[in-house]
């Protein structure tokens, strides 16, 4: 993987020689979004009855330069809206230009941002959505299990004939800088432990006479074991229809000699939109087989189903909404972790 750091290095370093400063500093612009929600659910009396309230709310600090030789540099700082553990979501600086773009810095890697998935408009959702934040749940259903904002390298080649490719490399998935920046410190950016990450992704997209196509195979590797998703959308006339198939592996994050988990965890989704002027409506399926332990007993099995509308009210102000329903059966003896239900979430969403 140190060949993948040096070689990207070598690209900025390439493009960069000879260069000319830049005659102005890189301006900041403010962009993010909010979003506030009220809704209401019915599940399992064993199970608390979440708040009734929920909000989502990030702040970008963004900006870039193009320098005298066309090479754009540039950075991007997310700041979450609420006191958070974890405050900055994500910071990194980019250098672009005719041989792709290099990113260094705390971000998702390529099998994130690339990944495809079914189609869903409303606030709740399926895959990996944010069902959890209105009834109780053992785990959602998931095709993309990307490591997160780790610090990392990332590569992205150009766009040739509609293929586009990258590869990521963290050396520490502990190494986020949360815990300050003391000379001894074990935790944050100076951190010695943790574990080496590679994240890659590969799609395509392409139109051909009114129909739309978009393609994407990610996967990531960590410790002993790995993940892999691969999913579609199709495009044509207002609707578009997709999903996304996962597996990850019993002994992803596991290291070498260590119990594996009880089976590989496998999840898929599929979804319908339909677009009308300032109205979307989608409906879409997730289930997920998961294991979370070395026994059989350690883990669940969940069905989730979601009715969404988003209908744009002006620039930057969307009004969304979900009706869901979830079937969620813990894997243990009992039905003390057995959990079904529905509920109706409404909001609004505003873009800055």
């Amino acid at each position: 993987m140190k060949k993948i750091l040096f070689a990207s290095s070598a690209i900025v370093a390439v493009a960069f020689a000879g260069q000319a400063s830049a005659s102005e500093k890189i301006k900041l612009s403010v962009g993010g979004y909010m979003e506030q929600w009220a809704g209401i659910a019915d599940q399992e009396d064993a199970f608390d009855d979440v708040n009734a309230f929920q909000s989502d709310t990030e702040l970008y600090f963004s900006g870039s330069t193009t320098l005298d030789n066309g090479i754009e540099v540039g950075a991007k700082i997310e700041l979450e809206g609420e006191t958070s553990g974890d405050q900055i979501d994500e910071q990194f600086l980019y250098v672009q230009g005719s041989f792709g773009r290099v990113n260094l810095g705390e971000e998702d890697g390529p099998a994130g941002d690339m990944a495809v998935t079914a189609p869903a408009v409303g606030p709740v959702g399926v895959n990996d959505g944010d069902l959890a934040n209105w009834v109780s749940v053992n785990a959602m259903p998931d095709t993309v299990w990307d490591d997160g904002d780790d610090p990392k390298i990332t590569y992205y080649t150009p766009v040739l004939g509609g293929f586009r490719a990258g590869i990521a490399y963290t050396d520490s998935d502990d190494a986020e800088n949360t815990n300050g920046n003391t000379e001894n410190s074990t935790n944050g950016q100076l951190t010695t432990g943790g574990n080496e990450v590679v994240s890659i992704g590969l799609s395509y997209d392409a139109d051909f006479d009114g129909v739309s196509l978009s393609l994407a195979a990610v996967g990531e590797k960590k410790r002993e074991g790995h993940w892999v998703s691969v999913g579609t959308n199709v495009g044509f006339g207002n609707f578009t229809v997709g999903g996304s198939y996962g597996v990850k592996s019993d002994d992803y994050d596991r290291f070498d000699g260590q119990a594996k988990l009880y089976d590989d965890t496998v999840g898929y989704d599929i979804g319908v939109s339909y677009a009308m002027d300032a109205a979307s409506v989608s409906l879409s399926y997730a289930h997920g087989d998961i294991y979370t332990g070395t026994a059989s007993t350690a883990g669940n099995e969940i069905d989730t189903v979601d009715l969404g509308l988003a209908y744009t009210l002006g620039a930057g102000v969307t009004w969304k909404s979900s009706v869901f329903w979830f079937d969620d059966e813990g894997r243990a003896a009992g039905t003390a972790d057995d959990n079904d239900g529905y509920g109706v979430v409404t909001g609004l969403k505003l873009d800055f």
